[in-house]
């Protein structure tokens, strides 16, 4: 399996490492030829008007959208979701996403950096184990359209996990806690979706 992670911005060497410690061959993803390499993708966090600029800049923002339309398994964390998510509802003037998530989302939901915080979650899709979670600047999943399911809610009721298909989006960052197990449900899903094959 040859997974890519975007790594035009944001924190995907993490993602990288967390990938390759589950034995997975990693591309870094900055041109569409090495996007066309891969199985599947991860969308790191970051800046979302600045990855949406760049995806655009470097000629990636359609093929993007041709692979997510064409079914390749895509995992987005943090600005990764609002990269994903179909609808955003306070981007900045002429912020474009990808889309594919049938879902609505709004960029930094709990404040500023200095609002950052963990909390346990359940995850039942993950097994009985909370999930232990870190939110900074974390958007949120405002509705969730009939094709998208949420995976997991704070304690509030709003949702920070979502999937739909192929996709898979986390407001939080697994890959800074030695949270794996969101990674490995994604590549279960690069597996049984043979993208590319």
């Amino acid at each position: 399996m040859s997974v890519g992670v975007l790594a035009l911005q944001g924190d995907f060497r993490e993602h990288a490492d967390v990938l390759r410690s589950l034995g997975s061959e990693v591309t870094l993803v900055r041109r569409p030829e090495e996007l066309a390499s891969v199985t599947g993708l991860v969308i790191p966090g970051g800046e979302s008007s600045v990855m949406d600029k760049l995806t655009r800049m470097f000629g990636l923002a359609d093929p993007l959208r041709a692979a997510v339309q064409g079914g390749m398994p895509v995992y987005g964390t943090c600005a990764g979701l609002i990269m994903l998510a179909d609808n955003v509802l306070d981007g900045i003037s002429g912020q474009q996403s990808i889309g594919g998530l049938d879902i609505s989302v709004r960029r930094n939901a709990f404040g500023s950096q200095t609002a950052s915080f963990e909390t346990d979650l359940d995850v039942p899709a993950l097994g009985e184990t909370p999930v232990h979670a870190v939110f900074i600047r974390a958007p949120v999943v405002e509705t969730i359209g009939s094709r998208a399911t949420a995976l997991a809610t704070i304690a509030d009721g709003r949702c920070v996990a979502v999937e739909q298909g192929n996709l898979l989006g986390t407001s939080f960052h697994p890959e800074i806690t030695g949270e794996y197990r969101f990674h490995e449900y994604f590549l279960q899903k690069v597996q049984t979706a043979g993208f590319g094959a």
